[in-house]
C-alpha cells in the first residue's frame, strides 16, 4: 500500500517568514484599482479638517479606501465593515492592516465627509473623464425615490397642523375675550378680531392676566391655567411643526428632512405614501456624472438646482441635456436657453401630439390656426378669436408666466359647437406664447435624427443605473437620517457604482489582444491629451498623469 502524504499545515505554529497577503490578491482584482484611484485623488479639503494634537489618527486616504471598497461590495453597515477588516484579506490589504472600529468609521463618514462628498465624487468623475470614458458634454437626467430611514406612520401633514392650530387659536381667543371682558379691561383689545395668535404675545397677555387673579372667578382661573399649561405648549408645537415643514406638505417625525412621497415599489404593493427623498442623477455611458438629493416629490422643480450643482462641481455646463416629460416646463426651458444648453427635454403632450387622433382633432387649441402678424386665432368654423387681454400665472416655485386671452365674438347657432366647447358663453382660450415657442423648438430637436438617437439612449442610461443601484446593489432604503447624511450615503453609493463600471471597462481593456490594446491605448492617449490641457490649466493635471501612467502605460509597456 502506497504511503499517504498530506500537505503541511502551519496555522498552529509560527513561521520564520510570514506570507505577504498581497501575493494572494490577483493583479486585476478590483481592490487594486480602488487603491490606485484613491491614491490619485486630491483630498486637501478633508485633510484640512484635522487639527492635530492628541493621539494619532487613521489617514483619510485609508478611510476613503475602506469606504469605497465596502460600498463596492454592497457593505453599508459600519459594524460589518469593522468585521471585514478583521476577516477579509482584501480589506486587510487595502487598509494596510489598519483596524478602525465601527465608531471611527461612522465618525469619518458622517463628520469628515460632511459637505465634502460632492467634491470627492467630482474628483472621481474627473479621473474618468481624463481616461476618456465620459466627456461631460451631455447629461441624461432622471429621478427616482428612495425610502428614508424613518417610521412609515409617524407623519405630520400641513393641512392637519393648520386646521388644528386654527381651532386652538379660536378656543384661546374665546377664553381670553371672556376673561378680559369680565375684568372690564376696555383699553385692551378683546382678541375677537385677531385671526392668528403669536405665542410670545400670548405669554405677555397671560402674564398681565395672572397679575389680576384677584378679580377672576374660580372657573376663569381654571380656564386661564388650562390655556397656560396645555394650550400654549400645543400652540408652540404647531408653530415648530410649520417651521419644519417650510414649503413642504409633510414630513416624518423620526426624520424631519424626509417628505412623504408615493412610492412605486411599496412593501404592500398598493402604492401608499412613505417618507423618502427624491434622487436626481445625470449619467453618461451609464457613469454617474452628477447627483442631487431633494425633498420635493415632483421632478419639475429639481432640474435647475441639479444643473446648477453640475456647474459648481465642474465649472461649466453640458452642451446637451436629455430628460423625460417630467422636466418640461417654461422655467426649465428658459434656464437652459439662457445657459446655452440644447434642451432635449420632452413636454407632457409630446408623444400624444405624434398620434393621428390628436392631429385630426380640429377643436384642440394646439391645432387652431394662429395669425402671428395680426395676433388672432381662427376657430374650426372660421371665426376669428381676437385678443381680449393679458394675465399672469405664478407656479408653485414662484416663476411668473405671461398669458394672453382670446375669445370668439359669438358661438350661438354654430353647427360645430357640440365638439368645440361646453360653455354657455363664446369660446375663450388662454395661450402662453413663450411656452409655445419653446415647445416648437424642442419638438424640432426631438423629432430630428439626433433627437431620436438621444431619446433612445436616454431609456437605457439613468434607468439602468437605478436598476443596478436598487436591485443589484440592494440600495433601496437609506441607513442614515437627515438630508446631509443622506447625501453622504448616496454619494458613496454612486462613487462605488462608477468604480464598478471602471473595473469592468478596465477588465475589458486587459482582455484584448496586443493590437487592440495598442489601438485603445492610442485612443486613450488622444482623449487624455485633450482633457489634460484643460485640467493642467486648472492645476489638476498631476493626479491625472499619475493615474494614466499607473493604470495603462506601465502595464502595456511592460
Amino acid at each position: 500500500m502506497a504511503k499517504i502524504a498530506f500537505k503541511p499545515v502551519t496555522s498552529q505554529q509560527a513561521v520564520l517568514f510570514p506570507q505577504n497577503i498581497g501575493e494572494k490578491i490577483p493583479e486585476n482584482h478590483p481592490v487594486r484599482l480602488v487603491n490606485q484611484v484613491v491614491d490619485a485623488l486630491k483630498i486637501d479639503d478633508i485633510l484640512g479638517t484635522y487639527k492635530g494634537g492628541g493621539t494619532s489618527s487613521y489617514h483619510p486616504r485609508v478611510m476613503i479606501k475602506i469606504l469605497f471598497y465596502s460600498y463596492l461590495n454592497n457593505i453599508y453597515s459600519c459594524r460589518k465593515i469593522e468585521r471585514a477588516l478583521h476577516e477579509n484579506i482584501y480589506f486587510m490589504w487595502i487598509s494596510g492592516n489598519c483596524t478602525p472600529d465601527y465608531r471611527t468609521i461612522n465618525y469619518f463618514r458622517g463628520k469628515r465627509l460632511k459637505n465634502r462628498i460632492h467634491r470627492l465624487f467630482a474628483e472621481v468623475v474627473r479621473l474618468l473623464a481624463g481616461l476618456g470614458y465620459v466627456s461631460l458634454d451631455q447629461q441624461f437626467v432622471d429621478g427616482t425615490k428612495i425610502e428614508a430611514c424613518a417610521n412609515r406612520y409617524t407623519f405630520v401633514w400641513r393641512g392637519t397642523v393648520e386646521k388644528n392650530k386654527e381651532k386652538l387659536e379660536s378656543k384661546i381667543r374665546s377664553v381670553l375675550s371672556e376673561i378680559e371682558a369680565s375684568i372690564k379691561e376696555d383699553s385692551k383689545p378683546n382678541g375677537e378680531g385677531v385671526k392668528e395668535i403669536n405665542p410670545e404675545e400670548l405669554k405677555a397677555r397671560l402674564q398681565e392676566l395672572n397679575e389680576k387673579l384677584g378679580s377672576l372667578s374660580k372657573k376663569q382661573r381654571k380656564s386661564l391655567e388650562k390655556v397656560e399649561k396645555e394650550q400654549l405648549p400645543r400652540l408652540q408645537e404647531y408653530e415648530k411643526q410649520l417651521a419644519t415643514l417650510g414649503e413642504r406638505n409633510s414630513y416624518s417625525k423620526t426624520d424631519p428632512d424626509a417628505t412623504f412621497m408615493r412610492m412605486k415599489e411599496d412593501h404592500m404593493k398598493n402604492g401608499q405614501l412613505k417618507p423618502a427623498y427624491n434622487i436626481q442623477l445625470s449619467t453618461e455611458n451609464q457613469i454617474v456624472t452628477n447627483y442631487s438629493v431633494h425633498q420635493r416629490p415632483t421632478d419639475t422643480g429639481t432640474l435647475i438646482p441639479h444643473l446648477e450643482q453640475f456647474r459648481q462641481l465642474y465649472g461649466r455646463q453640458s452642451e446637451k441635456v436629455i430628460a423625460d416629460a417630467g422636466y418640461g416646463s417654461e422655467e426649465n426651458y428658459s434656464y437652459m436657453e439662457s445657459n446655452g444648453i440644447e434642451a432635449y427635454v420632452k413636454y407632457s403632450y409630446f408623444h400624444k401630439e405624434q398620434k393621428r387622433p390628436f392631429k385630426k382633432n380640429i377643436f384642440h387649441q394646439e391645432n387652431l390656426y394662429y395669425n402671428a402678424e395680426k395676433d388672432y386665432f381662427v376657430c374650426p368654423m372660421g371665426q376669428k378669436m381676437q385678443k381680449i387681454g393679458m394675465g399672469k400665472r405664478q407656479t408653485e416655485l414662484g416663476y411668473i408666466s405671461s398669458v394672453t386671452y382670446y375669445q370668439a365674438s359669438r358661438c350661438d347657432g354654430c353647427p360645430l359647437l357640440w365638439g368645440c366647447h361646453k360653455s354657455r358663453h363664446p369660446r375663450r382660450i388662454e395661450v402662453n406664447h413663450k411656452l409655445r415657442e419653446y415647445k416648437a423648438t424642442v419638438r424640432e430637436r426631438l423629432v430630428s435624427e439626433e433627437g431620436v438617437r438621444l431619446r433612445g439612449q436616454r431609456a437605457i442610461e439613468p434607468e439602468a443605473v437605478f436598476g443596478q443601484l436598487k436591485s443589484n446593489s440592494m440600495f433601496n432604503r437609506f441607513k442614515m437620517r437627515g438630508l446631509c447624511m443622506v447625501e453622504i450615503e448616496f454619494g458613496l453609493a454612486v462613487i462605488s457604482h462608477n468604480l464598478r463600471k471602471l473595473v469592468k471597462l478596465w477588465a475589458g481593456f486587459q482582455g484584448c489582444d496586443g493590437y487592440q490594446q495598442l489601438a485603445r491605448l492610442y485612443q486613450h492617449i488622444f482623449s487624455f491629451l485633450k482633457v489634460y490641457l484643460r485640467e493642467f490649466l486648472a492645476h489638476k493635471g498631476a493626479g491625472m498623469i499619475y493615474l494614466r501612467t499607473k493604470l495603462e502605460l506601465q502595464q502595456l509597456i511592460a
